[in-house]
């Protein structure tokens, strides 16, 4: 009844502790503890044959607070009690031993502990000899922190050990139930905060970790955006910008000026801006500089992407310069894109009706057109295409050496080779607007009589068969150059 009635204050007096618990010791240091309660015997346990009385307990526990989850102890203590029964000898009951504590459970006012330990014990009866028992001590309590140097204690503790009794070996466990003051040496005080001002000086004791403090233990902000010094990892954003949640400011288009003082807020990714975020476009091509891989783009040009321009024809002059986008690769061309031959050869056609090529080459004594003799047909291709009106007889010439038979057979073929090249070329090319002729060597410009002139005798000519055509183009063109305007368009030619 005795033991129940002291463990029963002990709780009670808790119970009431907790509502005005402090803040634990932190760090190394030593615990003291003074404890008082009660035994609670084990029936087998036997003083002249009868068990032990229950009664009250004094005792002691010194420890080392190595980590905030671990410690070590000693523990020990006494209780005088007596024979239950007759003839009710005195006893004395001792115990000691040595702890491993364990406190993952603990928190800010302390927590659960739990303990297990090895040591002696022994009920030594007064007047008579006892014997110790050497065995385990195992159990657990709680510790309240009233301070960060004084808390309560209550403790259950379990007492093994085995003995022989009559020939059997019997498993003995005392019970102790107590608690006591706690006295923390060498702590230092609680910084619930960790803000490195003591909570018994911290003005503000819920500081964020990691924040920068005054004196007072409250939390600065010198940029005055909202996040603390020393979590704003962004201590000098500009005023007005929007931040994230380390104080950084915010760029959703990543260029280099922040959201709030951004007023182009959807600048594509690595586009050159303005001090207000706006990008800049120095050949005002559409594409901005940073992006722009052709910064010095001619106005009026037609440019990709990367604001480079585009050039359909690889003529050198480009798209939306270029008046004359379809040129054929290979062709020189004017600043206005339009091939320079092509020009020649058009105006060749107007003022003479025809045109003639002294440079289409062709293998030794055969029809095959050289493939270096190809961009001279293109030109003419070129010319033709803008002309669908126009009926062309092509006509093949050859030098005076070999047979007439012969050159007039070779000149034929040639001026057939001549027209499938370009009919197959230039799918705009009617076949049926083009008849072929071989003169062979009937129709020399110049006399046969050295290797330059013969070069000039083997010649194809485009010879205009209809040349009413063009002289409504010619017409048509001189009343242009006149500013009289011109008649409608009757050539076909577009």
């Amino acid at each position: 009844m005795l033991v129940r009635r002291a463990l029963a204050a002990l709780v009670i007096a808790g119970a009431l502790l907790v509502r005005t618990a402090g803040a634990d010791p932190v760090g190394r240091h030593l615990e003291i503890t003074p404890i008082g309660g009660g035994t609670v015997f084990d029936g087998n346990a036997r003083l002249d044959g009868n068990p032990a009385k229950n009664e009250f307990y004094v005792g002691g526990r010194i420890g080392y607070q190595v980590h905030p989850l671990f410690g070590l102890e000693a523990a020990g203590g006494v209780t005088p009690t007596r024979e239950d029964g007759a003839p009710g000898t005195d006893a004395i009951f001792y115990h000691a031993s040595a702890n491993a504590v364990w406190t993952p459970w603990s928190e800010l006012h302390g927590g659960p502990y739990a303990f297990l330990g090895y040591g002696t014990s022994q009920l030594k009866p007064s007047g008579g000899a006892g014997e110790s028992k050497a065995g385990l001590e195992v159990g657990g309590g709680w510790r309240l922190w009233l301070s960060d140097a004084i808390g309560l204690r209550l403790e259950a503790r379990q007492i093994y050990h085995s003995e022989d009794q009559a020939g059997a070996n019997v498993r003995i466990n005392h019970m102790i139930l107590g608690g006591g003051l706690v006295l923390a040496l060498g702590a230092r005080g609680r910084d619930t905060d960790a803000d490195g001002v003591p909570d018994r000086s911290d003005d503000c004791p819920s500081t964020p970790a990691g924040a920068t403090v005054d004196a007072k233990g409250c939390p600065k902000d010198s940029d005055g955006d909202g996040v603390l010094d020393g979590l704003d990892k962004c201590p000098n954003t500009p005023k007005g910008c929007t931040i994230d949640k380390t104080g950084c400011e915010s760029d959703a288009d990543g260029d280099g000026v922040c959201d709030g003082l951004d007023k182009c807020a959807n600048t594509p990714k690595g586009a050159t801006v303005d001090a207000t975020g706006c990008p800049l476009d120095s050949d005002g091509d559409g594409v901005p500089d940073g992006i722009d891989q052709c910064p010095n783009t001619p106005k009026g040009a037609t440019v990709d992407a990367k604001g480079c321009p585009s050039d359909d024809d690889n003529d050198g002059v480009p798209n939306g310069l270029d008046k004359c986008p379809g040129t054929a690769p290979g062709l020189k061309v004017d600043k206005d894109g339009c091939p320079i031959e092509v020009m020649e050869k058009e105006t060749e056609l107007l003022d003479t009706g025809m045109i003639r090529l002294q440079n289409v080459n062709f293998e030794t004594n055969k029809a095959d057109i050289l493939p270096e003799s190809f961009p001279v047909l293109d030109i003419v291709g070129q010319v033709l295409k803008s002309w669908p009106e126009l009926k062309i007889e092509i006509g093949g010439h050859t030098d005076s050496r070999g047979s007439d038979a012969h050159n007039q057979k070779l000149s034929e073929a040639r001026a057939n080779s001549v027209k499938s090249y370009l009919t197959q070329k230039f799918p705009e090319l009617k076949p049926e607007q083009y008849t072929t002729q071989g003169y062979g060597e009937s129709r020399p410009l110049v006399p046969n009589n050295s290797e330059l002139n013969m070069a000039k005798n083997r010649r194809v000519e485009f010879v205009v068969l209809n040349r009413d055509v063009l002289r409504k183009e010619t017409e048509r063109r001189r009343l242009l150059k006149q500013g009289e305007g011109a008649p409608a368009d009757t050539t076909g030619k577009h």
